[in-house]
């Protein structure tokens, strides 16, 4: 990103409490990363951003990163309606029924084994790729599994961070048009 704050960033400082939290929901489901973040209010870059994200991300314990997990829907299977998870997935848009297939059986053996979604940072992945990581991943241990979910969330907390700082909008209304 940048070490040069945007009229997003500025706007994003200068928010409400409340449309502050609600754009950072769309961002992570984790009540507490989004706590955290607002408490270190006012960020000087899109950078400190982004590192007061990732610090907050080393925080979180397994419930929360259970919550910020429930706000993701599986691999292929895109909330009906919500932009930003049709476009992260945009990967698996173009596969083929096989493929979708096979990934909705490995989300299911996932979720079997861990309790929770497989969730990888899809944004720029082929449905190729993202099986291949499915695949790969079940032969973790449930630790292995729970370090990797938190490094991929801060990914894409930080690629949707970026567009909430980048992006023309109020905070505000960033938050009530993202979903339904």
């Amino acid at each position: 990103m940048s070490s040069i704050p945007t009229p997003g960033l500025a706007r994003f400082n200068a928010a409400a409490d409340s449309a502050a939290r609600a754009a950072l929901r769309e961002a992570c489901a984790s009540e507490t990363w989004g706590s955290l973040l607002l408490a270190r209010r006012p960020y000087a870059t899109t950078d400190a951003l982004f590192a007061a994200s990732d610090a907050a991300m080393a925080e979180l314990s397994a419930a929360d990163l259970a919550e910020a997990m429930a706000g993701h829907p599986p691999i292929g299977r895109p909330t009906p309606g919500d932009a930003t998870s049709s476009r992260e997935q945009r990967g698996m848009s173009a596969a083929g029924d096989g493929l979708k297939a096979e990934m909705l059986e490995l989300n299911l053996a996932y979720q079997e084994k861990f309790g929770h979604v497989f969730l990888i940072c899809a944004t720029g992945r082929t449905g190729a790729q993202l099986r291949d990581a499915a695949r790969n991943r079940l032969d973790n241990t449930p630790e292995q599994e729970r370090e990797i979910v938190r490094r991929e969330l801060g990914k894409i907390n930080r690629i949707r961070l970026g567009r909430l700082v980048d992006d023309a909008t109020d905070p505000a209304d960033a938050a009530e048009g993202a979903r339904p």
